[in-house]
């Protein structure tokens, strides 16, 4: 399956070309220079996490995201819940490894399931915690808690074709996706991948943004992955990336996706969809323009309240995890200050954070 690059219309796209290279211009050398940069990185994989799903038409709150990747969940995590943790963990491993390792054979490779990824990714700036043994262990029983998801889905559906009469279909020797689905022999993934990794070296002729436009509508239009369909955005991410457009975090495409409305992002026309693209990077940028400045104006405000405060005090820790998620549970800030949950709470209502899930328990701050 061919993408075909000959019949594209650069004078048309020209003003959104122009927009989209401005935006990200400025969000990246903002975002590489800013004192909560770090931050903003570590809340981007979140909502874009939760932005993927959303695009896929399945709702993830950002706060039970947050919740289960510190393994806190106040209920039985969703199947939706565990895919949208899978795109989180992709995200990471795209930001803690080379530029365009995500591009290449051996990256996609990894990413696709096809071989464990066996080297251990040093990461580029200090994390928020420690990873333990437990958390490892942890992390492994919640990867098999997914598989058992797709499992349980893929005996479903195969109960339900013998109910209808149905000849069963053999039970596949292996599910590497938890959006595994039953899998379907017709569906040529090498040959699609190939396809669309054809369509980067067409792309790299372009302006950055306009090849990584390409590049997205290349991704729905051959549809390389059907179990991973939500790989697309962010390997076009990685791509902004290895082109040295956005170096100082991965973008947050899905964000700006969300914006533009469904009948422009999947409509017949070509030049519709890569308007809508081009679009949707620029609101991306525009909104983590504004997040920046939100959350610089959070830090200023909760560093005030650090003035006379000895020199051992937690409150700067809780203010690094704070500016790092979404939302923060009593727990959370426990575990990582390493302090009783009551002396978490006496730490919040010392920083002023603000209540936002209205709950009298499973309760979480943040900053808005």
């Amino acid at each position: 399956m061919r993408y075909d690059l000959t019949a594209l219309s650069l004078p048309t796209l020209l003003p959104a070309i122009v927009k989209a290279e401005d935006m990200l211009a400025r969000l990246d050398e903002r975002v590489l220079r800013h004192v909560v940069g770090e931050g903003f990185r570590e809340r981007g994989h979140f909502f874009d996490a939760a932005g993927a799903l959303w695009i896929g038409g399945e709702l993830v709150h950002v706060e039970d995201l947050v919740l289960h990747d510190a393994r806190m969940d106040a209920r039985a995590p969703t199947h939706e819940l565990t895919i949208a943790h899978a795109v989180l963990r992709v995200r990471r491993r795209l930001w803690n490894a080379d530029p365009a390792w995500g591009l290449d054979a051996a990256g996609l490779a990894v990413l696709r399931g096809d071989v464990g990824d066996v080297e251990d990714v040093v990461t580029r700036r200090p994390v928020l915690s420690e990873t333990t043994e437990d958390d490892m262990q942890e992390q492994d029983e919640e990867e098999d808690f997914g598989v058992d998801f797709a499992e349980i889905d893929a005996i479903l559906a195969r109960s339900e074709k013998i109910l209808s009469g149905g000849t069963p279909e053999a039970r596949p020797e292996t599910i590497d996706d938890p959006l595994a689905l039953v899998h379907d022999e017709d569906w040529d993934e090498d040959e699609r991948l190939e396809s669309w990794c054809a369509v980067i070296r067409d792309a790299d002729l372009l302006p950055p943004v306009l090849g990584a436009a390409v590049l997205f509508d290349a991704w729905e239009r051959i549809e390389p992955l059907r179990r991973q369909h939500w790989l697309g955005g962010l390997l076009v991410s990685a791509y902004l990336r290895s082109r040295g457009k956005v170096t100082s975090h991965l973008f947050c495409l899905n964000v700006g996706l969300k914006a533009v409305r469904h009948d422009r992002r999947r409509a017949s026309d070509r030049i519709t969809r890569l308007t809508a693209f081009l679009e949707a990077m620029a609101h991306t940028a525009d909104s983590g323009l504004k997040e920046l400045d939100r959350l610089s104006l959070a830090k200023l405000q909760m560093e005030l309240r650090l003035k006379d405060r000895r020199s051992n005090s937690s409150l700067p820790e809780v203010i690094d995890i704070v500016l790092s998620r979404p939302i923060v549970s009593a727990k959370m800030i426990a575990r990582h200050v390493g302090v009783t949950p009551r002396g978490a709470l006496n730490l919040v209502n010392e920083l002023g954070l603000r209540e936002m899930t209205g709950r009298g328990r499973y309760r979480g701050w943040g900053v808005l």
